[in-house]
């Protein structure tokens, strides 16, 4: 939510199961891959499971091309230039716009809080409640997507780091003018059902994604080379061609998100190309319109944010811009 630090609010998904992958030959063209479609079951029943990952349920999508990478800085920069588009996190927040989003008689915000900025995650030097993440989360004047970290940071050396503090609408304006879109949830978990990488933990000591070694959030052992996000295409590709598909940034999908939403769905008949339900809900913030964002992050860690599974979801703010949210673009067909 593009708020002040103490009004932010993220949400946190725990441990679960998996998904059976398809064999296709690989179809290339303009960093896209073409995936066939078919039939799968989303979502989990595994014990470790969020409720609102449950229950799994058949679904079918269509054949769809589908960006191989997370959109890096360089291919957002050219977007910028090309359109002169000013992001969220570029704009000072409007009060009557904002309050809308929050209880009644929430107070204003000092003018010195109500400034152009996003979410940075700043580790926090001792010891912290994991209930409390306005420890980490911060609240930082000037960061956006081209000034991560606020201030006078940069993205020297992270052209090819995907881009991040991307709201909703950004991603969206990008798509567009790329003449593409967001994928649907079931788009993205049907294309992510050929990721190898399960649980937190290395095969044969191989680290297969950008995620947070250590204990969260006070100590990243980086034992992946990472501290933050990492170049797209670090880590090796699931089996569809697709590169981070788990780690590095939480990706939009233009799935409105409903906690209850899979509980309305058949667990016998396929629903077919399902875009969501019609209205967002979360019971934690009921008021705030959010979308479903998929596959984990740089910040998810064993002993906290342990997304590492195909059916992991959130919902996120369709306002935020945060250090670990980006996205990546699919199409129909290929002009």
């Amino acid at each position: 939510m593009k708020t002040v630090g103490w009004i932010v609010s993220i949400s946190l998904i725990g441990l679960g199961g998996g998904c059976a992958t398809q064999d296709q030959s690989l179809l290339k063209q303009d960093n896209m891959v073409w995936i066939r479609g078919g039939e799968f079951l989303m979502g989990s029943d595994s014990k470790y499971a969020y409720e609102h990952e449950r229950p799994a349920h058949p679904v079918k999508v269509n054949a769809f091309w589908i960006d191989t990478t997370e959109v890096t800085n360089e291919q957002f920069k050219k977007f910028i230039e090309a359109t002169h588009y000013v992001t969220v996190a570029e704009r000072k927040p409007e009060w009557e716009e904002l309050k809308k989003q929050l209880p009644v008689g929430t107070p204003k915000p000092p003018d010195s809080i109500l400034v152009a900025g996003s979410l940075v995650f700043n580790p926090p030097t001792g010891y912290v409640s994991l209930h409390d993440y306005a420890q980490w989360w911060s609240w930082t004047k000037g960061a956006n997507w081209k000034s991560p970290e606020g201030g006078t940071s940069s993205l020297d050396n992270r052209w090819d780091h995907p881009v991040v503090h991307v709201a909703y609408e950004d991603a969206q304006a990008y798509c567009t003018w790329a003449g593409k879109r967001l994928p649907t949830e079931a788009e993205w978990e049907f294309a992510a059902q050929g990721t190898a990488v399960r649980t937190m933990n290395a095969d044969d000591g191989i680290i297969k994604a950008n995620y947070f070694q250590g204990s969260f959030p006070t100590r990243n052992l980086a034992e992946d080379g990472f501290e933050g996000t990492a170049p797209v295409a670090s880590f090796e590709a699931n089996s569809f061609g697709l590169y981070d598909m788990i780690g590095n940034v939480w990706e939009w999908t233009s799935d409105r998100y409903n906690i209850h939403y899979y509980a309305m769905l058949s667990t016998t008949e396929p629903a077919d190309n399902p875009t969501g339900p019609e209205q967002s809900y979360d019971p934690n913030e009921p008021g705030i319109l959010k979308y479903v964002t998929k596959g984990g992050s740089f910040l998810c860690a064993s002993n906290y944010c342990s997304n590492y599974r195909t059916t992991a979801r959130q919902g996120t703010a369709f306002d935020s811009g945060m250090s670990n949210v980006g996205f990546r673009c699919v199409k129909n067909e290929m002009k």
